[in-house]
């Protein structure tokens, strides 16, 4: 086994929650259109990601947004106009067939650093309605707090060791791993993860295998208990 992956094995899985900006969409592009060039949309993201991930409680997203804008010159125009293309977030190419493929067998849900009203308009652009979306604004807390985690869990009724998440981002792993959320690592734009961050179950460049990922999930715990 890959020396990134984990060994944990789990209970059979009920729930699949996914990261929604990296994991389900491609918010990267936006993010660089609205910048100017991939560089700059980039260095945009990772000032924003720094203030949430040393936010604390939650504070507004659009402000976040704004203030990493500014900090990196591109000026708070930018977060307004990031805001005013939101609905131009596309989902991966495999994203959709995938949710539909694993909606029969599981139930599903999205776990996002993002404010409420554009969490919900980013989930309807997959199409595939979701028993469960937590937001960072609904829990209070940005990722990786675990406090969005636990909440998706108890909004569905599920524990942690039969549900799987799936991460757009290995600092996700810090959050998942303090309550027991076994984790796959969806790392499209193959980004190194941070130092000390837990491994997580596979790590992989799409979502393609996913169904598999997790039917061979199940199959070990299937032959554990023969």
């Amino acid at each position: 086994m890959n020396s990134t992956e984990s060994t944990i094995r789990q209970a059979p899985v009920e729930l699949v929650l996914f990261d929604l900006l990296t994991a389900l969409l491609d918010s990267w592009t936006l993010w660089n259109s609205v910048a100017g060039s991939e560089e700059m949309g980039r260095t945009w993201r990772m000032a924003y990601l720094k203030a949430t991930y040393g936010c604390g409680t939650y504070r507004p997203y659009e402000t976040l947004v704004e203030e990493a804008a500014i900090s990196v010159g591109l000026g708070k125009d930018a977060a307004a106009q990031l805001e005013a293309r939101w609905t131009e977030l596309q989902p991966w190419p495999e994203a959709r067939r995938v949710l539909s493929e694993l909606a029969p067998h599981y139930k599903l849900g999205v776990v996002t650093n993002c404010s409420e009203k554009l969490g919900r308009i980013a989930a309807d652009l997959l199409g595939v309605p979701f028993d469960v979306i937590v937001t960072s604004e609904q829990a209070g807390f940005y990722k990786p707090d675990p406090e969005p985690y636990r909440l998706a869990l108890q909004l569905a009724g599920v524990e942690p060791a039969r549900a799987v998440f799936v991460a757009g981002s290995a600092y996700d792993l810090f959050g998942t791993q303090k309550v027991g959320l076994p984790t796959l690592w969806h790392n499209r734009i193959g980004l190194d993860a941070p130092a000390g961050a837990p491994a997580p179950l596979f790590m992989r460049p799409t979502l393609d295998s996913l169904v598999e990922d997790i039917a061979a999930l199940n199959g070990q715990y299937a032959e554990r208990h023969d």
